[in-house]
């Protein structure tokens, strides 16, 4: 006799079980369903933007587990779109998460701390091998950067490249909407950082010559020294 699959652990009942494409009658359209625990998996991965490991913590599965059902439920919604059918959300081997059951609220804590340290570095371009740009205000872009999985997405800053004057400050509201909450460059200038400073940012400066990768790697072990404000207006921003 078979052992009983595992139930896989869900936030909640979905919040709508059936989705078609527009303008047709369900009496034309063929339908797939997608277990409940699928797309449990689809939110965390997709829409929350977890790592497996994490995700596969709060479903109480293993990785590989977590792996394969996120898996099967992206093949789902990928034939269903591809094909235009309709997408019908039953059944699974699952269960609502408990009262006390503080799987999800200790991950979501850490996902956030993690998202809270994420860094924006100046680049000339769009890859973390790239030179960090020693210019802050008027740097081509900024990466930012996910330090514990080092994935990653590239601002532009030709908006601040272009200004006249205030091109410091305009990439340092720019870095702040990212949510980064660390700065690696080669300077920047004192009115940039100061609204960096206001925002709880924190800058570090002298990093030019490096790729973004290094730089970051040089963060993660601590070889690198939180920066004073400058005092130096005529350099630029």
């Amino acid at each position: 006799m078979p052992r009983p699959r595992k139930l896989r652990c869900v936030q909640r009942d979905p919040v709508a079980v059936f989705y078609k494409p527009n303008g047709i009658p369900m009496r034309q359209l063929k339908s797939i369903s997608l277990p409940v625990e699928g797309l449990e998996a689809l939110r965390l991965a997709d829409a929350k933007g977890l790592d497996h490991r994490t995700a596969a913590g709060k479903m109480d599965v293993s990785r590989p587990t977590f792996s394969r059902i996120l898996s099967d439920a992206r093949q789902r919604i990928a034939r269903a779109i591809a094909n235009g059918w309709a997408i019908q959300i039953e059944g699974g081997d699952y269960r609502i998460k408990a009262d006390n059951d503080t799987n999800y609220e200790k991950t979501d804590e850490k996902r956030e701390e993690s998202a809270m340290e994420k860094i924006a570095v100046s680049c000339e371009g769009p890859s973390l091998d790239e030179p960090v740009d020693p210019r802050f205000g008027r740097a081509a872009g900024f990466m930012i950067v996910d330090p514990e999985t080092m994935s990653f997405e590239y601002i532009d800053n030709g908006s601040s490249q272009a200004m006249a004057r205030g091109a410091g400050i305009q990439a340092a509201e720019n870095v702040a909407g990212s949510g980064a909450k660390v700065v690696l460059s080669g300077y920047v200038g004192p009115k940039a950082f100061s609204t960096l400073q206001a925002v709880g940012i924190q800058v570090y400066q002298d990093l030019d010559n490096l790729t973004v990768r290094e730089a970051v790697e040089r963060f993660k072990t601590g070889q690198v020294k939180a920066a004073e404000e400058p005092n130096s207006p005529g350099h630029s921003a």
